[in-house]
C-alpha cells in the first residue's frame, strides 16, 4: 500500500522590491583587442587592472594645434590584449550563471564601436569559444543529473510554464519522434564539424550549489533587433505554393524565393516583465543542442560588409537562457504538479550593433538606415542611463525614456531590480577610432554610476531536504551503523548450546537461563548508563540550548541597537535628503532671483549710459549756446559803443510831432546821438524838463532820475525803427552813477501797401528763439545797467552789468 501523501506547503510569497535598499552598481569591464597589423598607431594603453588611457593621436593633435590631452577612465576591470576567453568568462560571466541557478535574472551585453571584437567575445571563434558556448557548457555540467524529461516543462504564450506529468510528456515525446522534420534536436545527432571547436572547452566548470531536491529544464530563444523591430532567428517560416508572396515593390514573388519572418510585438506578463510575444522557445537537454540552435539562428542574423567591417553586424541579437526548475514531491520520485512552485529564472546575453559614424563607413542606401537606427537605439539606451543616474543622485523622479526604442522597453524590468546587469566595453586600440573609443568610454564611465536594485533570494518551498535519495541510501551511512551494531552485540556474553539430546538433562536450560540472566543485567547496567548519558547529555544540551538562547538575546538586543541607530541615521538622512532639496530649490530661485536682477542691472546701464550720453549732447549744445552768447553780447557791446562815441552831424530839421511821455513828473536826461534822424511821424517822443545830450555824461545823470536813449535801426522793410530804451539813475558806491533799464518804447512806421499797419507799442515784438539780435526780450533788455566811474565821462571805460529788475510792490 502506498503511503498518504503529505500536503505541499504553500510557497512562501516575496514581495518585490523588499530588498530595494540593498542596490549595485551596473559592472562595467573593458577588453581591449589587439590591433589588426603591428605598425598601426595606438591610442590606448592600459594602465593597471582598473584604468586605461586615451592618447590623442599625431593626425588629431595637427588639426587641434598641437593640442595634446591625455584621458584616464577606470573600470571594475580591465582585460588586456593578451587575456583568454576562460579568465574573461571566470570574472564576468561565472558569477551570472550562479545566480541563474539559483533563480536569479542576468543580463550582459558587450558594447562598442564597430570592429572593436564584441562577437568574438560573446561568441567565440574556432577553437577559442565566446562566453555564449561557456555559459551553456556550466548550466549542463550543474545540472546534467538533475535534468526533468523533455516535455516536462512546457512553454507558453504568457511568458511562463506549464508542468505536466511523466505520462502526458512520454506521449507528446513519442508524437514529437514520429513527425517527419522535428523541431527539436535530437541529442543523438552528430554536431555540427562548422561549430564543433566552438563548444569544445577544456575547462570543467559547475556552480558550486545546486538544490538536489529539485529537477531543471533549460529553454533557449533567440531574437534580433533590426531597424527597431524585434525577429525571431528560431522561426521556421511555412511555405505555401499556392498563396503568393509578395516583396517590397509590391510584385509577385517566385515560389523559391525566401519570406522573411514577421515582426514580434512586446508584452508585459502579469508580474511586469516585458517578453516577446510568439518568440520560438527550443527545449534543449546539452550545450551541443543549445549551440545547434544558436547557430542556425546566427546564419539568419543581418550581417553587411562596410567600409570598417567586412562582416558588421546590422542588428541588435539578444540570446535568451531560460531555467526552469520545480521542486520534487514529497516522495522523492516526481515533480511537484503545482505550477506556484516553478521558479524561472533568465540570462541574456546581448551583442549591440556597434556604432559607427556614416562619413567613415562609406554607408549609402540600406545600410545608411541601418546606421541611423543603430546610433539611434543605442542613444536611447544611453539617455536612459543618464536619467537612471540623474535620479538616483538627485532624488528626482524623471520618467526613463525606455519605449523610445526596442532594445531598452525590453530591457527595462533588469534596471528595475529583477537581476544583475554586466557590461563589457569592447574597444579597439587603433588611432582610427580614437572619436568613437572617447564616446565609448564617457558612456562606459556614465553607466558606472548607475545602481540597480539587488534581486530577492529564492523563495524556500518548505519541503525536507534529501528527498532525492531517501529511498536510495548512499554506501556509507549504512555501513556505520551495521558497524556499531555488530559491536554491541560483541559485548554480551556469548550463549550456550540449546539444543537438549536428552530428556533427563537438566544442565542445558539452568545454562541458558543463566546466560540470559547476565546478558539482562548487561543490558540493565548497559540501559542506566545509557541513560545516566542522557541525562547528562540532556543535561548538557539544555544548558548548550541556554547559552546559545543567552547567545541569541544579546545578538538580538544587539541587532536592536542596531536597527534603531540605522532607524535614526535613515531618518537623519531623510531630514538632510530634504533639507539639501529645500537648498537646492532656494539656490534655484536665488539663481533665477540673480538673473533678473543681473538683467534689470544690464538694463539700467544701458539705460543711465544712455542718460550721459544724452547730457553729454545737452552739455555740448550748451556751451555752444554759450559761446554764441557770449559772441552776441561782444557784436551788441562793440555796436553801441560804436554809436555812443560816433561825433555829432548836420541833421537837416525835420518836422517834429511831440508825444508826451507817460513819466512826465521826473526829471529825465535824453540821450539823443549824433547820428538820431528826425522822424515824419504824427506822434513824437516828447520828455519835459529833460537834459539832451548827445553822449551820457556824469554831470547830467547827477542832476536827474530818469534816463532814455533813443535809438534807430533799419528794419526788414526797409522803414526806420525807433527805440526808447528808458531807465532809472541811481548813485554808486564809488561815487559815480549807474543806469538800470527797465523798459523800451517802440516807434515804427509802415508802408500803406504792405499787409501790415503802422502801430506804436510800449511792448518790444516777439523775436523767433535763438534769433542772433542784441535783445532778445524785456527781461534781458530791463537787466543792462551803466555804471560810470567818479569823475570819468562816459566813455570806453563804461560796463554793463547783468542785475534783476526791480519788481514794484
Amino acid at each position: 500500500m502506498k503511503p498518504a501523501r503529505s500536503k505541499t506547503p504553500r510557497k512562501l510569497v516575496v514581495k518585490k522590491g523588499s530588498q530595494t535598499s540593498l542596490k549595485d552598481p551596473v559592472g562595467v569591464y573593458c577588453r581591449v583587442r589587439p590591433l589588426s597589423f603591428l605598425d598601426q598607431e595606438c591610442c590606448i594603453e592600459v594602465i593597471n587592472s582598473t584604468t586605461v588611457q586615451l592618447h590623442t593621436p599625431e593626425g588629431y593633435r595637427l588639426n587641434r594645434n598641437g593640442d595634446y590631452k591625455e584621458t584616464q577612465y577606470s573600470f571594475k576591470q580591465v582585460f588586456g590584449t593578451h587575456t583568454t576567453q576562460k579568465e574573461l568568462f571566470d570574472v564576468v560571466a561565472n558569477p551570472l550563471v550562479d545566480d541563474l541557478i539559483r533563480g536569479k535574472n542576468g543580463l550582459l551585453f558587450t558594447y562598442g564601436v564597430t570592429g572593436s571584437g564584441k562577437t568574438h567575445t560573446m561568441t567565440g571563434s574556432p577553437g577559442e569559444g565566446g562566453l555564449l558556448p561557456r555559459c551553456l557548457d556550466m548550466i549542463f555540467n550543474s545540472i546534467g543529473s538533475f535534468q526533468a524529461k523533455r516535455y516536462v516543462f512546457k512553454s507558453n504564450d504568457r511568458n511562463s510554464m506549464d508542468i505536466q506529468c511523466e505520462v502526458d510528456a512520454l506521449l507528446e515525446r513519442q508524437k514529437r519522434e514520429a513527425m517527419p522534420n522535428p523541431k527539436t534536436p535530437s541529442g543523438k545527432r552528430q554536431v555540427d564539424p562548422e561549430f564543433a571547436d566552438m563548444i569544445t572547452v577544456q575547462e570543467f566548470c559547475k556552480a558550486e550549489e545546486v538544490d538536489e531536491d529539485s529537477v531543471y529544464g533549460v529553454f533557449v530563444s533567440y531574437i534580433e533587433i533590426y531597424n527597431n523591430y524585434i525577429y525571431d532567428l528560431l522561426e521556421e517560416v511555412p511555405f505555401d505554393p499556392i498563396k503568393p508572396k509578395w516583396n517590397s515593390c509590391s510584385t509577385p514573388m517566385r515560389n523559391t524565393d525566401f519570406v522573411p519572418p514577421q515582426s514580434k510585438l512586446l508584452r508585459e506578463d502579469k508580474n511586469h516583465n516585458m517578453y516577446v510575444a510568439g518568440c520560438t522557445e527550443v527545449e534543449v537537454k546539452s550545450t551541443e543542442e543549445a549551440f545547434e540552435v544558436f547557430w542556425r539562428g546566427q546564419k539568419k542574423r543581418r550581417i553587411a560588409n562596410t567600409h570598417l567591417n567586412r562582416e558588421s553586424s546590422r542588428s541588435h541579437s539578444v540570446f535568451n537562457i531560460k531555467l526552469v526548475q520545480a521542486p520534487l514531491d514529497a516522495d522523492g520520485d516526481n515533480v511537484l504538479q503545482e505550477k506556484e512552485q516553478i521558479t524561472i529564472s533568465q540570462l541574456s546575453l546581448v551583442d549591440l550593433a556597434g556604432s559607427e559614424r556614416t562619413n567613415r563607413t562609406k554607408a549609402e542606401g540600406n545600410r545608411l538606415r541601418e546606421a541611423g537606427n543603430i546610433n539611434q537605439s543605442l542613444m536611447t539606451l544611453r539617455t536612459c542611463m543618464e536619467v537612471l543616474r540623474e535620479n538616483q543622485m538627485y532624488g528626482t523622479n524623471k520618467m526613463v525614456p525606455y519605449r523610445d526604442s526596442k532594445l531598452t522597453h525590453l530591457f527595462k524590468n533588469y534596471f528595475d531590480g529583477e537581476g544583475k546587469v554586466r557590461m563589457i566595453v569592447c574597444v579597439n586600440p587603433k588611432a582610427e577610432d580614437y572619436e568613437e573609443s572617447l564616446q565609448v568610454m564617457r558612456f562606459a564611465e556614465m553607466t558606472q554610476e548607475v545602481e540597480v536594485a539587488r534581486p530577492v533570494d529564492k523563495a524556500i518551498c518548505g519541503l525536507t531536504p534529501g528527498r532525492r535519495y531517501r529511498h536510495h541510501p548512499r554506501a556509507g551511512p549504512v555501513g556505520d551503523e551495521l558497524l556499531v551494531t555488530e559491536m554491541v552485540l560483541q559485548s554480551f556474553p556469548p550463549l550456550p548450546s540449546c539444543e537438549i539430546l536428552d530428556i533427563n538433562d537438566e544442565q542445558t536450560l539452568p545454562r541458558l537461563i543463566e546466560a540470559l540472566e547476565k546478558r539482562h543485567q548487561l543490558r540493565q547496567m548497559m540501559t542506566d548508563e545509557f541513560n545516566k548519558q542522557s541525562i547528562t547529555f540532556k543535561a548538557m544540551l539544555q544548558e548548550f540550548d541556554n547559552g546559545v538562547l543567552n547567545k541569541e538575546n544579546y545578538i538580538q538586543g544587539k541587532l536592536n541597537e542596531k536597527e534603531k541607530v540605522i532607524s535614526g541615521q535613515k531618518l537623519e538622512i531623510e531630514r538632510l535628503e530634504k533639507k539639501n532639496k529645500t537648498l537646492e530649490y532656494k539656490i534655484e530661485i536665488l539663481e533665477k532671483t540673480t538673473t533678473i536682477y543681473e538683467e534689470d542691472k544690464r538694463n539700467l546701464q544701458q539705460e543711465l549710459e544712455t542718460q550721459n550720453q544724452k547730457l553729454q549732447r545737452q552739455f555740448s549744445d550748451k556751451r555752444r549756446l554759450e559761446a554764441r552768447l557770449q559772441g552776441m553780447v561782444t557784436e551788441t557791446t562793440m555796436k553801441w559803443e560804436k554809436e555812443c562815441f560816433q561825433p555829432d552831424q548836420n541833421v537837416p530839421p525835420l518836422r517834429l510831432r511831440h508825444r508826451r511821455s507817460r513819466s512826465a513828473g521826473d526829471r529825465w536826461v535824453d540821450h539823443k546821438p549824433a547820428s538820431h534822424v528826425q522822424t515824419e511821424t504824427v506822434m513824437q517822443p516828447h520828455v519835459p524838463h529833460a537834459i539832451t545830450v548827445s553822449v551820457a555824461n556824469e554831470k547830467a545823470l547827477a542832476k536827474c532820475e530818469k534816463y532814455m536813449l533813443t535809438h534807430q535801426e533799419l528794419a526788414s522793410d526797409g522803414e526806420i525803427e525807433t527805440k526808447l530804451i528808458k531807465g532809472d539813475v541811481f548813485k554808486t558806491r564809488g561815487g559815480g552813477q549807474s543806469v538800470q533799464f527797465t523798459e523800451i518804447e517802440t516807434l515804427k512806421q509802415e508802408s500803406p501797401t504792405g499787409s501790415r499797419k503802422r502801430r506804436s507799442s510800449t511792448v518790444a515784438p516777439a523775436q523767433p528763439e535763438g534769433a542772433e539780435s542784441e535783445w532778445t526780450d524785456v527781461e534781458t533788455r530791463c537787466s543792462v545797467a551803466v555804471e560810470m566811474r567818479a569823475g570819468s565821462q562816459l566813455g570806453p571805460g563804461y560796463q554793463h552789468h547783468a542785475q534783476p529788475k526791480r519788481k514794484k510792490p
